[in-house]
């Protein structure tokens, strides 16, 4: 529902029509030229449009006598539609409305082909045309002939069309909402309307109201434990830098300056918005993958910007954080009945304080649960609607000794027992291959200890913003422990839906080649990318099976 351009003209007595305003939106019309094809019609100049349309209306004094296309009776117009004739071409459909000794035109855009014309009625972009030139009249409307003050409603037009029209898409055209963003309630108070500024495309509209700058912070770890002493453990941090600035004028310009402790882990991966005017390119050369000595540089790191209307993301950045905040043990057998262990261990360095602290252990091909004797040191254990997920609620604290345990037993309806077909099957998780899954949120701490200092932040404004900062840093962790047939275990994490898919494919592979080899399934490289090693086969051990 966009419109390809509109026109202001003005009929006044005794003098030749002239256009008072117009627009014209090019994103739209290349749209135009893609859905109209070969029916489509370029807008032409204004000099070119207003003979035509003045033509077509029958407003000149050449235009007084017959036309038989324009003026039969086979042709009886009962809309505010009407066909232009431009050249070889035509403009179609044009939407023309006059109050006042204003001529008030617009073409809308049409997202299908114009030959032949389809109905009215299934056209959206009437509508919108419709609501734009309406909201644009009630504005416009002056009561007496006062050129000062038309020329006046004129000249904030263009701020208008931010609000109304960003982009060539009419998006709200209500004639009070205009006033409100404009500041404007009478022509007394207009000259002090006009900008001083150029308005970008990119912001439509001004904050009116109590100023305000949000700050906030959140970081997430994903580890990976291998819980063997040849394989290395692997962990990654990512943060996030959030604002919300409620702010006057046009351009208000704000500096956000991120803080880390002496002994922090420097920040890495440094991705901006747009809106960052400027920034220290030192800090951008630093990232996860080169060998590259960061910790000479510790902050502050500075983000100079002009920012947008809503919510946005102002940085984004990884840290290799010293510790993984909570440290997994997993264990399972299975003789005649299925014995678990999880041990979980809180590191001291990290704030005891959680807002909701959970592991999952899922239970795949082996039927519903039906009774558990399990014991918790801290927390309590459910089982799940879907019976077969075990939830360990540890809480919003570790005990003063800083670790949990779980142990116990579970057993199941087996394979061939009733309902058995609405139990989750995954052909990975077969056999003592299983895993955990952690879930934590810990408020108002950073594992790299960043933060933003409120007396920091700088805006250059015409008002005295309250700044809000809130090292929210929610830290969430998510991990799954796996155990195979052997001793090995391992935490790991996959992230991506469809790399755990082809795992999972992959494995049923092995399983129907009888391969005993185990996938080892390691991460490196930008954003810890997980990659698939297979083990050399023994194809005389194949063969023979």
């Amino acid at each position: 529902m966009s419109v390809r351009a509109f026109w202001l003209l003005g009929l006044e007595r005794g003098e030749a029509p002239t256009v008072k305003f117009s627009r014209q939106y090019p994103t739209v019309e290349k749209r135009a030229r893609i859905f109209n094809g070969k029916s489509y019609t370029e807008v032409p100049e204004e000099r070119i449009f207003l003979s035509a349309l003045l033509c077509e209306l029958g407003m000149t004094d050449l235009d007084k006598n017959f036309v038989e296309h324009r003026d039969s009776c086979c042709r009886i117009n009962k809309t505010s539609i009407y066909e232009i004739t431009i050249g070889d071409g035509i403009l179609w459909p044009v939407l023309v409305m006059t109050q006042n000794a204003v001529l008030y035109v617009c073409l809308p855009l049409v997202e299908q082909t114009l030959s032949p014309h389809p109905p009215l009625i299934n056209l959206c972009g009437i509508s919108a045309a419709f609501a734009l030139l309406t909201g644009l009249m009630a504005f416009l409307n002056v009561s007496q002939r006062n050129e000062s003050e038309m020329a006046t409603k004129l000249a904030q037009l263009p701020a208008m069309l931010m609000h109304a029209c960003p982009l060539g898409t009419p998006t709200d055209t209500d004639f009070g909402l205009m006033q409100t963003l404009s500041g404007s309630h009478g022509p007394q108070n207009s000259v002090s309307l006009v900008p001083t500024q150029k308005q970008p495309a990119w912001k439509p509209g001004t904050y009116k109201g109590k100023p305000q700058v949000n700050v906030s912070i959140t970081e997430q770890i994903r580890s990976m434990q291998y819980g063997k002493k040849d394989v290395i453990d692997v962990w990654q941090e990512y943060g996030t830098v959030t604002c919300k600035c409620d702010l006057e004028g046009i351009m208000p310009t704000v500096t956000v300056s991120l803080n880390l402790p002496i002994n922090g882990s420097p920040l890495q991966d440094i991705l901006v918005h747009p809106c960052v005017s400027a920034v220290d390119s030192t800090i951008l050369t630093f990232n996860s993958i080169d060998d590259m000595d960061d910790s000479l540089f510790n902050g502050p790191y500075k983000f100079p910007f002009t920012p947008p209307l809503d919510v946005f993301k102002l940085c984004c950045y990884t840290s290799q954080a010293p510790i993984p905040p909570i440290l997994g043990f997993y264990q399972m057998e299975e003789e005649q009945q299925l014995k678990i262990a999880v041990n979980l261990k809180l590191h001291e360095s990290v704030k005891n304080g959680f807002e909701y602290c959970e592991a999952h252990i899922p239970f795949y091909n082996r039927g519903p649960i039906v009774h558990t004797e399990c014991k918790v040191s801290h927390g309590q254990l459910e089982v799940a609607r879907e019976k077969s997920l075990l939830v360990w609620i540890i809480g919003q604290k570790f005990p003063k000794s800083l670790e949990v345990s779980l142990t116990g037993t579970v057993m199941f309806h087996g394979i061939g027992a009733t309902n058995h077909s609405v139990q989750p099957n995954d052909p990975f998780c077969t056999g003592l291959t299983a895993y955990v899954k952690l879930y934590f949120r810990i408020p108002d701490y950073t594992l790299t200890g960043c933060y933003v200092d409120q007396h920091s932040v700088q805006v250059y404004s015409s008002a005295k913003p309250k700044i809000i900062t809130l090292s929210v840093a929610t830290i969430k962790e998510e991990t799954a422990a796996f155990q195979r047939d052997s001793d090995s275990r391992s935490l790991i994490v996959i992230d991506n839906p469809f790399l755990f898919w082809a795992i999972r494919k992959l494995w049923e592979f092995f399983l129907l080649l009888k391969l005993q080899s185990f996938s080892k399934i390691i991460s490196f490289g930008f954003h810890s990318i997980p990659f698939i090693m297979i083990p050399p086969y023994n194809f005389t051990k194949l063969k023979d099976a």
